[in-house]
């Protein structure tokens, strides 16, 4: 395999983004969930006018590792009031790490994650946090690997069922 190489996402890169955002989203959750309900959340969730506000967004920040100039997965950060739950002015968010399924167990998601710390010290944060889907062990597992600690719980809702994620924190020390 090839150098992976991280690069930032700019608008013009919307309809990659797009792609491979439904993609991963449905190699990850759709033997978990109705058709109908993914169908519906790929539609909304992933929209081009959503995802360009969500570019556009000064307080996030989209990510794509590439393989030989191909995408293989994103990584979403967001910070102050753009985070989607605690809103907290000193704390980073990381809403999204998804890597084609075809790239799993290459170290792909652990580089992913890797520039999301550097964000993080760059930031100069207090902490880092996120939602994961309490079924989703293997993400649960990489992140409690990585220091992270549960510490509530939320509904995140995909298409008419409700579904609870596990939110996790990471102290990130000086």
């Amino acid at each position: 395999m090839g150098s992976i190489e991280m690069r930032r996402i700019t608008g013009e890169d919307v309809l990659l983004l797009q792609e491979i955002g439904r993609k991963t989203f449905a190699e990850t959750f759709s033997s978990s969930n109705s058709k109908e309900n993914m169908e519906k959340y790929l539609e909304e969730g992933f929209s081009l006018n959503k995802l360009q506000a969500e570019i556009d967004d000064p307080n996030a920040e989209f990510y794509f590792a590439t393989l030989d100039n191909n995408v293989i997965g994103y990584l979403k950060l967001n910070l102050g009031q753009s985070q989607t739950e605690i809103k907290h002015e000193n704390a980073l968010e990381i809403e999204r790490i998804y890597v084609l399924q075809e790239f799993h167990g290459q170290n792909i998601g652990q580089q992913l994650f890797e520039k999301a710390l550097e964000r993080a010290d760059i930031q100069k944060v207090d902490f880092i946090w996120l939602g994961v889907w309490e079924e989703n062990r293997r993400a649960i597992q990489f992140y409690v690997k990585h220091g992270f600690l549960a510490f509530d719980k939320h509904i995140f809702k995909l298409g008419d069922e409700e579904q609870t994620d596990i939110m996790m924190k990471r102290p990130m020390s000086d």
